[in-house]
């Protein structure tokens, strides 16, 4: 602990964002980052996913990875994100005034690698949540599972909801949608690289959701306001994970007790980073 406090403040900095990006999964999958084929979203050079790794640089408390309403944008990154009066390639702090884009859930680095190339997926997505953010990941799929049913050209086109409400039809694939596919939906207006729509195809976005627990939530700003009302497991799940980066492993049962101690101490929804990472 002492030789953390004694390094460098901006050591110390570099150290709190490894700490950020490995909870995110960031460093493992920074080089997927933006690597999406096909011309329609060619948008996404290496520039902009080299701009969109740094967005949530702007963390004092641990939930700021959820809320945070400031981030550092170039002018690249900004015309991405639809932000006006940002221009030059260097970074600055700007204010982020939608909801919809505060914190890990508006990032367009992570809504692009829980996309496919052509599309996006609710249960890349939903499944990230679980995991990543609530620290309950979803079982494996069984095997067989038939393919989503994709549109079919000349056909009318209809949407990813619709089409998986007949995937799930399938009694083998019901149970595990259950759970995966509604914080999917509720990330649905943000397209396979990060960036806003009404439409998908043609077709009008709903990303009104029903989560396994019987709340509703409507789009990524009502989703946030209902993983900060679960602000203990959060808080949780990014504990687990440093913890796990220390030791190396993953985490046992005799671990338990430590997670909890260092959950109490860090000072529930006003937890700031310091007591996290030193534990």
């Amino acid at each position: 602990m002492s030789s953390v406090l004694n390094l460098p403040l901006r050591s110390r900095l570099i150290l709190l964002a490894v700490a950020a990006a490995l909870i995110t999964g960031a460093v493992t999958s920074a080089a997927a980052y933006f690597l999406v084929r096909g011309s329609e979203f060619a948008a996404a050079d290496q520039r902009l996913g080299a701009a969109a790794r740094l967005h949530s640089a702007t963390l004092r408390a641990t939930l700021d990875l959820l809320r945070a309403d400031t981030t550092f944008l170039n002018a690249r990154l900004a015309r991405h994100y639809g932000v006006p009066g940002v221009y030059g390639t260097h970074f600055r702090r700007v204010s982020v005034t939608d909801p919809a884009r505060r914190g890990l859930l508006g990032q367009a680095s992570i809504l692009t690698v829980t996309s496919y190339a052509h599309r996006t997926s609710v249960v890349l997505r939903g499944k990230w949540v679980l995991e990543t953010l609530l620290g309950a990941p979803p079982p494996p799929p069984p095997p067989n599972v038939p393919p989503l049913e994709e549109n079919r050209p000349g056909a009318a086109p209809t949407s990813l909801r619709e089409r998986m409400e007949r995937h799930r039809e399938n009694a083998v694939c019901a149970a595990c949608h259950m759970a995966m596919d509604p914080p999917g939906f509720a990330l649905e207006n943000f397209d396979p690289i990060g960036r806003w729509r009404d439409t998908d195809g043609g077709v009008p976005i709903d990303a009104g959701t029903t989560l396994t627990d019987g709340s509703e939530v409507e789009g990524p700003a009502g989703f946030r306001e209902y993983l900060l009302g679960r602000s203990d497991e959060f808080l949780r799940t990014v504990t687990e994970k440093l913890l796990a980066y220390a030791l190396g492993r993953e985490l046992r049962y005799y671990d338990v007790p430590t997670v909890r101690q260092i959950v109490r101490d860090a000072g529930g929804e006003e937890a700031r980073w310091t007591p996290v990472i030193l534990g």
